[in-house]
């Protein structure tokens, strides 16, 4: 029987990555996104800026909550893609700095960064320098038009990198303007392909010993998200368009010929009814998918005359009819609030779903709640926040974020003197020669805090 003292310690479920050493230069949304999610997977990361150089989204004051000092510690943003990191201040462009950086990568296992191609290696801090210090560095770059090709040198953000993919020209109104999306999802899709990537390299490590360099392309990562798109033209020589397409909530654009909807005629009615209340968040959706499911409808409508006509009896009468047919289903859903209409269809047999607002996925959803999607974790500067985790479980267990994001150079002192040995003579003298602060830059009080316990000790 083996001994409790050689037994290997168990590690936690919910976090698979603990023990990894991320060092993160990311920043906005896509690289953040990234490095979030191998954080909450149970990773270290170490968040590196510097104060004069600040990311986009410490300096977005439209998203500091009412009621909070403004300023870079208080974006709800930042805050959101940047949970569970710890945070160096530190000036790469300074000689002791640079040096400060390649030992904390000497003892890491991921360097992230999507800076255009070019930033890094200008920096000093590029893969085949890096890979001198730690031969098996695993280096996730994620530049918009990554590290190869004629524009790789070009710099972009999410939502022009979605114009490229060709998302923007398929979203908007037949005849208007290219709408874009509401959200700039290749910095989410991004970065969770940048999670993966990096995951990706960390088992080929473990497998051969070798790291390598992941160049990823976040504008060709909008490429995976067209969709049917890319097939009806390689395969039926279709341009992409939107005289139809996409429908929305409809299956079928109204005057559109149905070979115009990537959907197809395969459900009616397919739409976003209104509910009890009649305000601007007062919908649910309904779909059915096959004529039974029509059936279970009219039964739990109470069999109302209009719905019983022969018109409505096939799949290719309600397309044809639907906005009549909407309009019956609207004055029942019209009788019943959003949660409780889609609980009486889901129970009779009727796909239907409530639309939900970004509150009522936080504070109303039973089945969020449930999961434990979202944890409340104290921030210094906001309070009490409640973050979103992982979509899925391990073994039982919610995946969660593991701490609130740092403020900047929260976390200098302790990484360089505790992880990397740094004296606190020389952190003292780092901060008056401007390698952990900027000379000219206000320091926030728990950085005096910080630099004045060294001094003491």
């Amino acid at each position: 029987m083996q001994s409790d003292h050689n037994q290997v310690p168990k590690r936690r479920k919910d976090q698979p990555l603990e023990g990894v050493r991320v060092v993160d230069f990311t920043w906005v949304r896509a690289g953040p996104w990234a490095a979030r999610w191998l954080a909450t997977l149970g990773a270290e990361v170490i968040k590196v800026e510097w104060p004069e150089n600040m990311d986009m989204l410490r300096q977005n004051r439209f998203t500091v909550p009412p009621g909070v000092e403004a300023g870079p510690n208080s974006t709800g943003q930042f805050a959101d893609t940047n949970a569970g990191k710890l945070g160096l201040s530190v000036n790469v462009r300074h000689p002791k700095g640079l040096e400060a950086v390649k030992s904390l990568i000497s003892v890491s296992d991921v360097v992230i960064e999507n800076f255009s191609s070019r930033i890094m290696g200008r920096w000093g801090l590029g893969y085949e320098e890096l890979k001198k210090l730690r031969p098996d560095i695993v280096y996730v770059s994620m530049a918009g038009f990554g590290q190869t090709g004629r524009q790789h040198y070009f710099g972009t953000m999410g939502p022009a990198a979605q114009a490229l993919s060709g998302l923007t020209h398929q979203s908007g109104l037949p005849g208007k303007p290219p709408a874009g999306w509401g959200w700039s999802y290749l910095d989410d899709t991004g970065g969770m392909y940048g999670a993966m990537c990096a995951l990706t390299a960390l088992r080929h490590r473990n497998h051969t010993g070798q790291g390598q360099h992941v160049d990823l392309s976040q504008m060709i990562t909008g490429i995976t998200l067209t969709g049917t798109a890319f097939l009806d033209k390689t395969v039926n020589g279709r341009e992409s368009r939107r005289e139809g397409y996409p429908p929305g909530n409809r299956t079928v654009w109204p005057g559109a010929p149905v070979i115009n909807n990537y959907r197809g005629p395969i459900a009616a009615p397919h739409n976003a009814f209104r509910t009890l209340g009649g305000g601007y968040n007062d919908w649910c959706v309904i779909a059915c998918l096959a004529d039974e499911e029509w059936t279970n409808l009219v039964e739990l409508m109470g069999k109302p005359d209009w719905a019983k006509k022969g018109k409505f009896t096939s799949l290719d009468g309600r397309l044809e009819n639907q906005d009549e047919m909407d309009q019956g289903i609207e004055q029942w859903t019209s009788t019943l609030g959003k949660y409780d209409l889609a609980e009486k269809c889901q129970a009779a047999g009727v796909r239907a779903m409530p639309v939900q607002s970004s509150e009522d996925r936080v504070e109303n959803d039973p089945q969020l709640r449930h999961r434990g999607m979202f944890t409340k974790v104290k921030h210094p500067m906001l309070g009490d926040w409640k973050f979103q985790g992982a979509p899925f479980r391990l073994d039982g267990n919610k995946v969660a974020v593991k701490g609130p994001p740092p403020m900047i150079g929260q976390h200098t002192t302790k990484i360089m003197g505790d992880l990397l040995g740094v004296s606190s003579e020389e952190l003292v003298q780092g901060y008056k020669d401007g390698v952990y602060w900027p000379e000219a830059t206000p320091k926030f009080p728990y950085v005096q805090e910080a630099i004045d316990a060294e001094a003491k000790r």
